[in-house]
């Protein structure tokens, strides 16, 4: 829970947490409190609250922003508290300390990450909220959501959520975060623990506005957000894209290759066949040296496993264009190929391709019974 001049808050909220909320919880609940040196004494009623309470903890730092913050304190929890998972909470009230429990079950029943959302049935934003706001919140979350094409999170912005530690927020860089002075940072920790965890659960957030003083919220938090989301869209499509360029000179060995067999007279299944091993050949190499770079297969007895297992799981597009192309020469003729192998290619044979090679060759996807 970061602080900064919340004098007005954290003394009930931490009443809160320990007499009302923990002790309903089936876990060892702690409470680390972050403060970036507030001036108006934060800290000061934090270390009264520890006399009374062993599960209490404090880091003071300087202020650098609520990423910096948060990043200290997931550092501190992981390191010094041996943390099995990690909660983000807000002090001032707008996370409802009676929500806790349902975000901690949800990580007992399983879940890896657990997000609260206010856009699922069950949640919702202040109604003391402007009708700009609002706007802007929900219009917000769905623009992120089409960036990266994640249509199962609801919230992209919410900044209560717990992760566990190990296999999920132990492997992020916290150090290079982007945009960690400002609100934004929680977008790409978002980002990464999604891709790290194996189950990601959404629970309903009753979002509250503060209870003293105004809110923080900031124009320029949003604009900053969306830019850290387009950079990450951008990111993440990338390999989308190589993938792509490697299918298309793939399609023009094919395609070459088919129009040689063709001109010579080769039979339907061989003329067919022989242009997708040659394809196979330049996609795998391509994209062993390019697409997937950064799980890149090396050493020749590793290559020559994977290249096998390439050519088994890529039996599927032989398959695919064999039999397509079979149909295709009976409904449209031989001399229709060329137009035939095109729509093969983009609309069976690289989406099968693409899953296969995230999926098997190079496993940067989780397949659902792996998430269980």
């Amino acid at each position: 829970m970061p602080t900064f001049n919340e004098v007005k808050n954290i003394g009930w909220m931490i009443d809160e947490l320990f007499v009302k909320e923990f002790p309903k919880i089936k876990a060892d609940m702690h409470l680390l409190v972050v403060d970036a040196n507030s001036p108006d004494g934060t800290a000061k009623i934090v270390e009264e609250k520890m006399k009374k309470f062993a599960n209490l903890h404090l880091l003071k730092k300087e202020k650098e922003g609520l990423g910096a913050d948060y990043v200290a304190g997931f550092k501190y929890a992981m390191k010094e508290l041996k943390a099995d998972a990690v909660m983000e909470m807000d002090a001032d009230g707008q996370h409802p300390p009676d929500n806790v429990k349902r975000m901690v079950d949800a990580y007992l029943d399983g879940a890896d990450y657990v997000i609260g959302s206010r856009y699922i049935p069950g949640g919702s934003v202040p109604k003391e909220w402007a009708f700009s706001r609002k706007a802007m919140s929900y219009l917000g979350n769905l623009f992120i959501r089409l960036v990266w094409l994640k249509f199962n999170i609801h919230d992209t912005t919410t900044g209560f959520r717990l992760t566990k530690v190990d296999g999920v927020l132990n492997k992020i860089d916290l150090d290079n975060l982007m945009a960690k002075e400002r609100f934004a940072y929680k977008v790409d920790l978002l980002y990464q623990s999604i891709k790290n965890a194996k189950k990601v659960k959404e629970v309903p957030l009753e979002f509250r506005p503060r209870l003293k003083e105004k809110s923080k919220f900031n124009p320029k938090e949003m604009t900053t957000t969306f830019k850290v989301a387009i950079i990450l869209g951008i990111k993440d499509k990338q390999r989308f894209i190589k993938f792509g360029v490697v299918g298309f000179i793939g399609y023009l060995v094919n395609a070459i290759s088919l129009k040689i067999m063709t001109s010579v007279g080769a039979p339907g299944l061989f003329a067919w066949s022989l242009p997708v091993e040659l394809a196979i050949i330049s996609n795998f190499t391509l994209n062993n040296l390019w697409t997937f770079k950064q799980e890149k297969i090396s050493g020749l007895k590793n290559i020559i496993y994977k290249f096998v297992q390439f050519n088994l799981t890529s039996m599927g597009a032989l398959i695919i264009q064999t039999i397509a192309g079979n149909i295709g020469d009976l409904v449209f003729g031989v001399g229709a190929r060329q137009l035939v192998l095109l729509f093969i290619i983009v609309f069976l044979v690289l989406p099968y391709n693409y899953f296969m090679y995230n999926a098997v060759i190079w496993k940067t996807w989780k397949l659902p019974w792996q998430r269980k």
